[in-house]
């Protein structure tokens, strides 16, 4: 796509967002894009394509669960039993089927970017990683040590993904809520696997 084109369409993406979201869940979604582009950049993935999954990753947080549940069973991504125990996660699948079925995104990369961004799964892509990351790094984040995160995922993205998918599971365990099996296998994978500094991981 002509890059004015796809300027032109970001900005209609914006604009959805803006009056669909609360101002804060708008900043947060701009700033994962932000960082979603320049985590592409760094790791060689498309910098646009990162930052429309980023954009859009949480264009249905703020909807009824219900709104949510419905998404989830129209769109193409199987959902794992015990995530229809976790309601916090809902929002990632429903937006891979929001923006699939309602916006007519037909690039699967960025469908899963968004619909992995918030559970993980092992040995994710390139792309699903940077959203993931970017979601974790984004200039709104305030949580103890994210400059070293922040730091961490521009410099050793594996590990990066570790210390994010710890910070998850631990997350779950504190509220004391199902853990889904994908986000355990992440735990796992990303436990496992050495460490990747350089730039050998080419595109999506």
């Amino acid at each position: 796509m002509d890059q004015q084109l796809l300027n032109q369409q970001f900005q209609a993406y914006i604009a959805l967002l803006r009056a669909r979201l609360s101002k804060k869940r708008f900043a947060h979604s701009v700033n994962v894009a932000i960082a979603a582009k320049e985590l592409a950049e760094r790791w060689h993935a498309d910098p646009d394509w990162a930052y429309l999954a980023g954009l859009l990753h949480d264009c249905c947080k703020e909807i009824p669960a219900e709104e949510q549940a419905a998404l989830m069973r129209s769109g193409s991504f199987p959902v794992e039993e015990i995530e229809w125990l976790c309601k916090p996660v809902w929002h990632g699948i429903a937006a891979a089927a929001y923006m699939q079925v309602e916006l007519g995104i037909e690039n699967h990369e960025v469908l899963s970017a968004a619909r992995w961004h918030t559970v993980g799964h092992a040995n994710m892509t390139l792309l699903e990683e940077i959203v993931y990351m970017a979601d974790l790094i984004s200039a709104d984040r305030t949580y103890h040590d994210v400059e070293r995160v922040r730091k961490l995922a521009f410099a050793d993205l594996k590990r990066a993904m570790l210390v994010g998918v710890q910070f998850s599971v631990e997350s779950v365990l504190r509220k004391g809520t199902p853990l889904p099996i994908c986000t355990a296998e992440a735990y796992n994978y990303y436990l496992t696997i050495p460490t990747q500094k350089s730039n050998d991981k080419k595109g999506t």
